[in-house]
């Protein structure tokens, strides 16, 4: 524990009043800092961060401690449900010579474990439309996310699609020199300002949200306007189909899953998650004068939830089945 709070103070220490003038020799030193990371973002407890000679591993249940879905008006009807999440981070991040990565998944994770996609809803994006503000899929401005950034995707698990401002509050380290996630290239996240607390000009982020930096080589930033995250990774991913997906859930025994959930159109109001210390989750809503909701529960067998649901996807019908991871 001494040496780790050591490397945490070394690392924070790169990032005061200017700029490190330093970077990792190896991969040791790349694996102490996604450690330390966590650790000093008070998330240690939920998270766990292991490493080989390559890559480090953050491993979560990408199911964060604060207020979740509530206040989302363009539901797309999914919850969120604790899924098995092992991201890596590569331990020697290069930039790449070739054009920005895009994928219709994660781009990288928080320090607390929940995935961070780019900020679109509409799937991959094309090297086109990372150069343009894809309004019509803009998952902040069409209403889609809670107030932490975040919301429930097709494999009912919770991530961010722009800066995870609840997250940024609950870290014991939060400030401008505190990492918030790492990318799935190896490079570092951080919040809107740099790291030594100045403001980054306007026109400074590249493509992807990202600057050179001389610690990592590289860092992202989150920022008030679009593209609020990283939305393209520059550096080098060898294997891109090895990177993690949530998958949907299907039904106890085998069978199809929870029917997709369509956007209501126009929106829901008065949408609520609550959740007790049971386990017990429930999503309310009323859509165009009549009430719907999501109900589940823990089964007996790990993975598996009891589900209640009256949707608009299921057209109202009251809709009942155990669903497994």
């Amino acid at each position: 524990m001494i040496s780790l709070l050591l490397a945490v103070s070394a690392i924070l220490a790169c990032h005061t009043e200017s700029e490190p003038q330093t970077t990792p020799a190896d991969s040791t030193s790349h694996c102490a800092a996604v450690q330390a990371s966590v650790q000093a973002s008070g998330f240690g407890d939920r998270v766990t961060v292991n490493c080989d000679e390559t890559q480090a591993i953050i491993r979560s249940d990408t199911y964060p401690g604060h207020t979740k879905m509530t206040g989302i008006v363009g539901s797309n009807e999914q919850v969120p449900i604790p899924a098995d999440y092992a991201a890596p981070i590569p331990l020697s991040p290069t930039l790449s010579e070739q054009d920005p990565i895009t994928r219709d998944a994660a781009l990288g994770v928080a320090v607390n474990g929940v995935p961070i996609y780019d900020y679109t809803g509409g799937g991959e994006m094309t090297q086109e439309d990372l150069a343009h503000h894809q309004a019509q899929h803009d998952t902040l401005q069409t209403e889609q996310l809670d107030a932490c950034g975040g919301h429930a995707g097709r494999g009912d698990d919770y991530h961010y699609h722009v800066k995870p401002s609840c997250m940024i509050e609950e870290m014991d380290n939060a400030g401008d020199a505190a990492i918030i996630g790492w990318a799935f290239d190896g490079f570092p996240i951080y919040g809107d300002r740099n790291p030594d607390g100045s403001e980054i000009p306007e026109g400074t982020l590249g493509l992807c949200n990202g600057q050179p930096d001389e610690t990592y080589g590289y860092r992202y930033h989150s920022s008030e306007g679009a593209p609020y995250i990283l939305q393209c990774l520059q550096g080098v991913v060898s294997d891109l189909d090895a990177l993690p997906r949530v998958s949907p859930l299907s039904a106890q025994g085998g069978g199809r899953g929870l029917e997709a959930g369509t956007p209501p159109q126009g929106g829901v109001e008065g949408l609520t998650f609550t959740e007790s210390d049971d386990g017990q989750r429930s999503m309310d809503y009323s859509y165009q004068g009549q009430d719907y909701y999501i109900r589940y529960r823990p089964a007996d067998q790990e993975g598996c939830y009891v589900f209640e649901t009256k949707t608009v996807t299921n057209t109202g019908e009251s809709v009942g089945g155990t669903f497994c991871r």
